[in-house]
């Protein structure tokens, strides 16, 4: 089994938010694989399916995004899972708008969700940067990633999601790679 988590803040009010990039991915992949209902469990949303031959466990915490580890972690002892079978799914700064990479531990770049995943179940496990571009100065990063998507972005931002959504099977097969040149290819990007 593996854990996929998407990473943003509850409520309506954030549900259009950069940071809730996370939380839109998973109701994407669950869309499209046919997942079950959603159930309250580990402090959070979960939801279960299967991607190929793989039984993943859908989860976005209900805690706000600083705290999102606490339910990472539940889940993850709860399954008996180590951290090489988590998947986090996050907005980054980083990277161009609407593009994906995908990498096993590393920093935390600031990202406050990462940080407390990282404390609560330790760094070894694999992150979806899902781009959402810099707005250009430190003082504007709040603003912005706390920020709707505007309308021009919405075409993108659904065809990001789908893109990441139809190659799933890579990631839960394991090929990070493929997966990656796969979404590239669906969005017309020849980086």
């Amino acid at each position: 089994m593996q854990i996929w988590v998407g990473l943003g803040n509850p409520g309506a009010q954030y549900a259009l938010n950069r940071h809730n990039v996370g939380f839109m991915v998973l109701d994407t992949i669950a869309d499209l694989h046919g997942f079950g209902a959603v159930k309250k469990a580990f402090q959070g949303w979960t939801q279960e399916g299967r991607i190929g031959a793989q039984k993943i466990l859908l989860l976005k915490p209900a805690t706000f995004i600083n705290e999102s580890g606490r339910s990472v972690g539940e889940a993850m002892r709860f399954y008996k899972l180590s951290e090489g079978d988590v998947t986090v799914f996050h907005d980054e700064l980083d990277l161009d708008p609407f593009r994906v990479k995908v990498k096993t531990g590393g920093g935390t770049a600031g990202h406050n969700g990462l940080r407390s995943t990282e404390a609560h179940i330790g760094n070894a496990f694999r992150r979806v940067r899902l781009g959402i571009g810099h707005p250009g100065h430190k003082d504007k990063v709040s603003p912005y990633v706390l920020g709707n998507y505007a309308k021009a972005e919405m075409d993108s931002l659904a065809d990001m999601l789908g893109a990441v959504a139809a190659e799933s099977s890579w990631l839960a097969s394991g090929d990070d790679g493929r997966f990656m040149s796969d979404v590239a290819l669906r969005l017309g990007d020849k980086k």
